[in-house]
């Protein structure tokens, strides 16, 4: 079993914590499901980044001095 620890928090965040909490559920169970999403990149970001590489090696892209130009700034 892994150690425990307690956390306090607001009666506020834990009232919107009961609102995620299937009947099963844990309080960790529910706070896992907000950050577990955020521990890795998802599959189209992935994707996008290396786009994004690729059309930079190409030269397609813009300075900020260019973009402020655009703007008007």
């Amino acid at each position: 079993m892994q150690e425990q620890t307690s956390i306090r928090v607001s009666h506020e965040l834990l009232n919107t914590l009961k609102k995620f909490k299937q009947d099963r559920d844990s309080y960790e169970d529910v706070i896992w499901d907000f950050i577990e999403p955020h521990l890795e990149l998802s599959e189209q970001t992935k994707k996008d980044i290396e786009k994004s590489r690729q059309e930079y090696k190409k030269g397609n892209f813009s300075t900020l001095e260019e973009v402020k130009r655009e703007l008007g700034f």
